[in-house]
């Protein structure tokens, strides 16, 4: 019997950025270390550290963090991409929670890649939850029903 790691991270995909910013209220404690992938000028990420102080903003944007960094100089930011996991796992944290808000992951032609990339996350990085702005993640999860076999046995086959 081949036994598989099973991964605990739960995900929640939101639409926009409002929702995206009201589960913080919900998933973050402060005693949470937080990674907000694509935080472009930081706003996410500040509003993520009045709960939970441990918290860094990443964008692929040099150009964001340089405005990030001068808007909000008591916060952490780094310019990464989403895909560099070893540059993600330079920055030495134990991530609890991350959030994604990766604009340019947002249609159909890259839910792919997005899934790829929260795989990557939830394998690598090992969080409890995985927030992600993303409308097509968040209609796809909508239609998807897990399958209830008859049997144990009959879902194993």
């Amino acid at each position: 019997m081949v036994r598989q790691l099973r991964p605990k991270t739960t995900y929640v995909a939101t639409t926009g950025v409002k929702e995206y910013r009201a589960t913080i209220a919900k998933h973050v404690r402060p005693d949470d270390v937080v990674l907000e992938v694509g935080c472009e000028w930081g706003t996410t990420t500040d509003l993520i550290a009045d709960v939970a102080p441990d918290v860094i903003g990443t964008d692929i944007s040099p150009e964001c963090i340089a405005r990030a960094r001068e808007m909000r100089p008591h916060l952490q930011f780094d310019a990464i991409d989403a895909f560099d996991m070893p540059a993600l796992l330079a920055l030495g944290k134990s991530f609890t929670k991350i959030y994604v808000d990766l604009s340019g992951f947002s249609g159909y032609a890259s839910l792919l890649d997005l899934l790829s990339l929260l795989n990557m996350y939830t394998y690598t990085l090992q969080p409890q939850v995985i927030v992600v702005k993303s409308r097509s993640l968040k209609t796809f999860a909508h239609r998807c029903v897990p399958w209830r076999g008859e049997s144990e046995e009959e879902d194993r086959a």
